[in-house]
Parts: structure tokens; sequence; C-alpha cells
């Protein structure tokens, strides 16, 4: 934590938002002899320095907190953290909550105007409570029981899932998930690639397609009803899979939106790319599947509740996106630096996906994920952003 992104909440106050130090702000001891705070000159309003972070009103030891966190963040399940740290299953699941809102705000925050060049779509199953083909009759009204399919969109140039939604495999979700992609890049189109799942061609024709207004048969009677048609700058191929007793014989590729022309120059300027693939996004669905114990197969660790679903998912790409390091990403030292001891020389820097990107220039810690405060600005608008994340407190669970 740090005083540079303090700021004074009081909304009334002339200096609302504005940084510690180019505010009226001054340092003003401690708050209950734990953590320090500041005061705002202008308005007389005191706030601490946890204010913002997943630490604000943390009633226990903040390196316990953290170990928590990583350990839930690296793959463990919630009742085997607890044991881990000697506390209660329900201070842990506490803390799960505290931290996933927290790294639902940092990364809503930093995913803005990303450019992608690729963009890889997949759906990884899970299920929610019960299995969908032992759902009893009883519990059948229950709409988040059964199947949960995490839709992921992800950019193989960064390693980065810059968009996801957790849900049935339906086209309402397919649509969102589109939505998503294109709430958080730029202008650019990204080339998508994906299975042959067909909702992914409509949700691409719902967000990046333009309307047409169909030319009549003949000189008389009503013109057709306006149709979409995919945007010229939108390039889409699918992979197609041959299958035989459950085992992929063979494998083809199939352009869908766009010329081959396109087709080629793309994957000819693909830096990770030189065949229409997905790859990427398949690899990617084992490293969730390894750091986060709710996507574990044939275990215990599934989620009884969607909203909880959800929040791990958020800690658990946070936590992957700006702490750990990907082998991929790693660049090469121009010189070998020594290490103080008597081991090898360092002849990598380890990066993450947020630096591959651009959105952070060194790998975070925990702390500093934790610590990081979202800018006033952006918690003014986080409002109009509700429809396209809706809190996963907000997400029905049945009666």
């Amino acid at each position: 934590m740090n005083w540079e992104s303090l700021y004074c909440p009081n909304q009334n106050c002339r200096y609302y938002g504005v940084p510690f130090y180019e505010g009226r702000m001054v340092k003003n001891g401690s708050s209950h002899g734990q953590q320090a705070q500041a005061l705002c000159k202008a308005c007389g309003s005191s706030v601490a320095l946890r204010y913002g972070t997943a630490y604000e009103n943390l009633d226990a030891d903040p390196a316990l907190f953290e170990t928590v966190v990583r350990a839930l963040a690296e793959g463990n399940s919630l009742r085997a953290t607890a044991r881990i740290v000697q506390i209660d299953k329900d201070t842990a699941c506490a803390w799960l909550d505290r931290a996933a809102h927290h790294c639902r705000l940092v990364m809503l925050s930093l995913w803005r105007n990303l450019h992608i060049t690729e963009c890889q779509l997949d759906e990884l199953w899970s299920f929610v409570h019960t299995k969908e083909r032992n759902l009893s009759a009883a519990k059948l009204y229950h709409e988040t029981y059964g199947d949960a399919w995490v839709w992921l969109a992800f950019a193989p140039t960064c390693r980065m899932v810059i968009a996801f939604v957790v849900g049935k495999r339906t086209q309402a979700n397919a649509n969102l998930l589109l939505k998503r992609v294109a709430s958080v890049t730029d202008t650019h189109i990204p080339f998508f690639t994906s299975d042959q799942l067909p909702e992914y061609h409509t949700a691409l024709l719902q967000t990046y397609g333009i309307w047409e207004q169909p030319s009549r048969n003949g000189a008389r009677g009503r013109y057709p009803k306006p149709r979409r048609i995919p945007s010229p700058d939108l390039l889409y191929a699918h992979v197609v899979k041959t299958r035989h007793k459950g085992r992929v014989v063979n494998i083809t590729t199939k352009l869908v939106f766009g010329t081959e022309e396109r087709l080629l120059t793309q994957l000819a300027q693909s830096p990770v790319s030189r065949t229409v693939n997905t790859s990427f996004v398949e690899r990617d669905n084992l490293t969730q599947r390894q750091t986060n114990r709710r996507l574990t197969r044939r275990s215990t660790g599934y989620s009884k509740e969607l909203a909880w679903f959800e929040k791990q998912l958020w800690l658990s790409m946070a936590y992957y996106h700006f702490v750990l390091p990907h082998h991929s990403l790693r660049q090469a030292y121009p010189l070998p630096e020594p290490t103080h001891g008597t081991g090898s020389q360092r002849r990598w820097i380890p990066r993450t996906p947020a630096m591959a990107i651009g959105m952070t220039d060194h790998m975070w810690t925990t702390t500093e994920l934790l610590s990081y405060r979202a800018p006033i600005q952006f918690l003014d608008t986080l409002s109009q952003l509700e429809q396209l994340f809706p809190h996963p407190d907000h997400i029905h669970q049945g009666s």
C-alpha cells in the first residue's frame, strides 16, 4: 500500500478523488493503533491508508490473509486452505469473498482499450452442486444447479483471458461473451477462431455485424426484413475435428467470415500461429483447472453455489494475469546476470500476461494485487458496467 493513490473519499469535497500528493491531504497518525490514516485539510475527512484495498477493515494479520489468498489462487480448496493456515472455514470463505470483489475491480479497471490481434474462443465444462445428469426433478427448478460452462476469450499473443462468462451453454451467454470482448478491446476487430459451436457464429454477427437491407424480388411488394451481415473487417475461422470412438482422427479448418487472402496475411503476420487453431485456449483450459480447485475434475472441491464459482474465477484470473510469470512470455537478458549465490547466472526475465500486453511494467506480488486502489474515475462509472459485468452477489440463486 502506498500514499500516492490515496484520495479524499468525500464526494462534496473539491479535492474528491485527487491523489494524495496533488490534493490537501496530510498524514495523520494511525487508526486504532493498527493502520496509518490521512486527513483532508480541505473538508476535514479522515481516511485510512487501507481505504479502497482488499485490506480495508480487515481485522486479521495481513500476512495470514495474503497466505490464504495465495493458497486459494494456487488451486487449494477452501477447507484445505483453512486447515493449512489453521483458521475456520467460514473465515476462509469470507476472505475469498473479500479478495474476489477486489480482484474484480482491479481487472475491470485495467481491462480497457486492449489491442488484441487474435482471439480464440472456447468453453470449459464444470458443474455447480450436482451434475446435470444427476439432477432430480425436485432440483430442476434451481436454475443455477447442474452444468456450468466457463466461456473463455483468450488472446494467444499475450496469453491473456480478455473475457469470460459463467453459465449454461446457451446463445445468450455466447452473445454476452462477445459483447464483453468488444467492451474491453479497442476499435480493432481481432481474428477469431473457435470450434464448430454454432452459437459463436450468431454471437459474432450480433456484436460485429452490420445491418443490410436485402433487395426485393421483383419490382413490386414489400422489402425483406433487414439482416445482419459480417463487417468487412471481421475474420473468423473454424477448427473442424473429426472423431472416431471419442478420439480425434483428423483436423481441418473452415473459413467462415472474411477472405482467404486476408486469412493468409493474418497467419503470415501472426507471432504465434501459422495455422488456424484453438491450441492456446485449450492449453489455457488446463491452466484454469490447475489453478482453480472448483474446476478440478473428479474431486469434492466443486462449487455448491454459482456466485462462489464466479468469485473464485475472479481471484484465480487476477492472480494468473498479474502475479504468475508465464514461461512462454519470458525474455532473454542482453547479458546473463549473476545471482547472489553460487548458482548459474540469470538468463531470462520472467513476465506475466499483464506485462506482455502493457498493463504493468513488472511482476506484481500478492500484496500489490490486494492493495491496488482503483481510480475514482473508474469507480464512479462502475454502475454503467453492471449490465455486462453483474456483481457475483446479484446472481439469482433460486428460492
